[in-house]
C-alpha cells in the first residue's frame, strides 16, 4: 500500500529536521570554489597583469558598493572614465557584468592591495 501524499510530506519533513540544518561547503581564504578561477567565472588570478594600473586601482574599490560617481570622486577622475575603465575590466577578463567584477575585487583583494601598495611607493 503507497503511502497518502501527506504521510510522504511528513516522513520528509522528519528526516530532514533530524539530519540537522543543511550545510554549504565555504572556501577558505584565497579558495576558489572553480578550479583555477573566480567564484565561477573561470578567470585566473593572472588575469590581472592584463589590466592597467589605473583599472586594477578601480577594481579594487569595486566590492565598496559605491556607484561611479563616488569611485571617481575617491580617485579623483571623471565618472566618464570609470565607465570607461569598467568596460575595459569587464572585457579583459570576460566577465558578464559589474557584479562579477565586484566579486572577483573581493576575492582578489590581497593581490590588489598589494598592487596599491606598490605603486605608492615608486
Amino acid at each position: 500500500m503507497n503511502p497518502s501524499p501527506n504521510r510522504l510530506v511528513e516522513t520528509t519533513a522528519e528526516k530532514n529536521a533530524a539530519a540537522g540544518p543543511p550545510t554549504v561547503p565555504v572556501p577558505g581564504p584565497g579558495a576558489s570554489p572553480v578550479p583555477g578561477g573566480g567564484l565561477g567565472t573561470g578567470v585566473p588570478r593572472s588575469a590581472l597583469r592584463t589590466l592597467t594600473p589605473r583599472e586594477r586601482e578601480v577594481l579594487s574599490v569595486l566590492p565598496s558598493g559605491e556607484g561611479n560617481v563616488a569611485i571617481a570622486r575617491r580617485l579623483g577622475i571623471a565618472e566618464r572614465t570609470v565607465k570607461a575603465h569598467l568596460t575595459s575590466i569587464t572585457r579583459k577578463l570576460g566577465l558578464r557584468s559589474r557584479v562579477e567584477a565586484a566579486l572577483l575585487s573581493a576575492e582578489w583583494a590581497d593581490e590588489l592591495r598589494a598592487d596599491r601598495a606598490d605603486a605608492d611607493r615608486t
